[in-house]
């Protein structure tokens, strides 16, 4: 049973939980039609109701009132685009995603959008995690007449990605960064440039992201093929070993060395396919 304590829209409520004594954010289609203050209810299984959770930014409550309903009903479809896409995922991502989104609503309208130098890192690390965000965009157009530019869906996928991997949106934008720099260092010490459309590139970058991961986790791996790469690939082998260094300095963690002979096996891969071969020298 719930008590109704504010109306937000047709489709946004704020309701006490007499059950768990806790407020929380239910959201459906005509959940707020008809509704008043202080009554006492039941909702459908079909409404999505949310915990609201103290993430840092004050009473989530005040942040819930702030935010114009709209973009709560449309981060809570995105929510749900993940939810479909994913399965079980972090929910406590609607409201800094809600937030987000009005907030780029708003420099739109004022003709101020931002860049976002990382969005192709982003498209190659967190594909799946990008679709959802291109249905976000479709949900934001239809509810606000907005085009949300391929930049902005950029910021929408690494709140998605947020909700899956405990990782906050900062966190994933510095992996987006780290992964672009240790590219870079790839095609600095080789002097090539990789195509960033290939599928060698989008394996050298996934690869790298899942190490960072491991890095952070302490994480060791099964297999160590260092001394072959050392020997066979000597060019591709130095550079992956200033690659976990960089890693290493960036994220303050100890990089487990058979991390190295892998990242080589995957450098070598990129040389090969691109038609370089940059062996002993």
């Amino acid at each position: 049973m719930y008590r109704v304590t504010k109306v937000l829209n047709h489709n946004t409520v704020l309701a006490f939980d007499t059950e768990d004594h806790q407020e929380k954010l239910v959201l459906g289609k005509g959940v707020g039609f008809g509704r008043k203050v202080g009554e006492r209810t039941t909702f459908s299984p079909e409404v999505t109701v949310y915990l609201l959770v103290q993430q840092g930014r004050g009473d989530p409550k005040d942040l819930v009132k702030r935010i114009d309903p709209v973009y709560l009903d449309v981060a809570n479809g995105i929510v749900q685009a993940a939810r479909s896409k994913f399965g079980e995922i972090d929910t406590s991502i609607l409201l800094p995603l809600a937030d987000h989104i009005a907030y780029a609503a708003e420099r739109i309208r004022k003709n101020e959008p931002i860049s976002n130098p990382l969005t192709a890192d982003i498209q190659a690390l967190f594909p799946e995690e990008y679709a959802v965000a291109r249905v976000g965009h479709d949900l934001i157009r239809e509810a606000t007449g907005l085009d949300f530019s391929e930049d902005e869906l950029g910021y929408i996928a690494l709140h998605i990605h947020s909700s899956l991997d405990a990782m906050r949106v900062s966190q994933a934008m510095q992996m987006a960064a780290l992964v672009r720099e240790c590219v870079e260092l790839v095609q600095r010490e080789t002097g090539m440039t990789i195509d960033t459309a290939s599928l060698s590139y989008n394996r050298l970058m996934t690869h790298i992201k899942y190490m960072a991961a491991r890095i952070l986790k302490g994480e060791k791996l099964s297999m160590d093929v260092n001394r072959f790469m050392r020997e066979s690939y000597p060019r591709a082998f130095a550079i992956a070993a200033e690659i976990c260094r960089h890693l290493g300095d960036s994220l303050k963690q100890t990089v487990d060395e058979g991390e190295i002979g892998y990242l080589a096996m995957h450098i070598e891969r990129v040389f090969e396919l691109q038609g370089h071969a940059p062996q002993a020298e």
